[in-house]
């Protein structure tokens, strides 16, 4: 297993550096952003034991570090179903000037200060009814959708002690589904709006969850031991991570599913890549129905 996980970190770290970052970023920041989640593969008790998750039940869990700007994942971490998300946070090397985009399942106040005495940035959703008292608020244009744009701190003693410092507390409405989020930070240069774009793009590490439990076969396994299932994650991240390189190198302006897709039906071709997927090359066959025989 583990010449599978270096040579995908091998991979992830070439193509963070070949990999150009995206130019519809919104918000202009110069350090890199990171989303950090995980998702959940479930796998039957009796075949996966190895992988407790809820009674009766087994499954692992991916945790991820994406790169939003390059849509790269920087970091993978695999562990069963029972270890709790925040745990990943101790794992990572925060960078400085960074921002970390969480939801609140990672909210440990010990594991932010952490982050903010690296001098990085994390934006992550309030706790529900958690205490804090207001220091400061600043003027909004609520027609934005920013509700409020506070500087607190936090108030009961435990908080507190974990992470001293102030915080930055934002209120926004989604003016598309009218749903309100609050969210906090360490960050007091951005404004109200760019931290709340900066929040959505967490979403960039849901679908390449997505895609990579539709595209890359990760629900069914070919073997039942722990090795042969990190073998197989592996294995997706480093088809993911290729094919990312594949499309930066040769300037492919397909989509990476629809690379794989063409790949997938073109493995014995002899046609060069660089013919594969230009333009004018035929790659889609549609029959006519004219021409259909009839056999009764």
């Amino acid at each position: 297993m583990e010449i599978f996980a270096e040579f995908a970190y091998i991979l992830i770290e070439q193509a963070r550096k070949t990999c150009l970052s995206s130019k519809d970023f919104e918000v202009k920041v110069d350090g890199n952003v990171y989303a950090i989640d995980s998702t959940t593969i479930n796998l039957c008790f009796t075949i996966f034991w190895w992988a407790p998750f809820r009674t009766n039940e087994a499954a692992i869990k991916l945790h991820t570090q994406f790169d939003v700007k390059t849509e790269i994942p920087a970091f993978i971490q695999l562990s069963d179903g029972a270890t709790h998300d925040v745990n990943i946070l101790d794992q990572i090397n925060f960078e400085k000037g960074a921002f970390y985009v969480m939801d609140r399942a990672y909210i440990s106040f010990d594991r932010l200060n952490k982050i903010n005495k690296t001098e990085a940035y994390f934006v992550t959703r309030a706790q529900v009814n958690q205490s804090l008292r207001r220091l400061y608020s600043a003027p909004v244009d609520k027609s934005t959708g920013v509700l409020c744009d506070q500087i607190v701190k936090l108030k009961n003693f435990r908080p507190l002690k974990k992470y001293p410092d102030k915080l930055r507390r934002i209120k926004y409405c989604d003016q598309e589904t009218n749903n309100e989020f609050e969210f906090i930070t360490n960050n007091f240069a951005l404004s109200a709006l760019d931290i709340a774009r900066l929040y959505k793009y967490r979403w960039s590490v849901e679908l390449f969850f997505k895609w990579i439990k539709q595209h890359l076969k990760v629900k069914a396994f070919w073997g039942y031991t722990e090795n042969a299932v990190r073998i197989q994650v592996y294995t997706a991240i480093i088809a993911y991570t290729t094919v990312a390189l594949l499309k930066e190198q040769f300037k492919i302006k397909h989509t990476t599913y629809e690379i794989l897709q063409i790949l997938s039906i073109t493995l014995l071709n002899r046609t060069q890549l660089n013919q594969l997927f230009d333009n004018s090359y035929q790659q889609n066959f549609k029959e006519l129905d004219d021409n259909q025989l009839i056999i009764f």
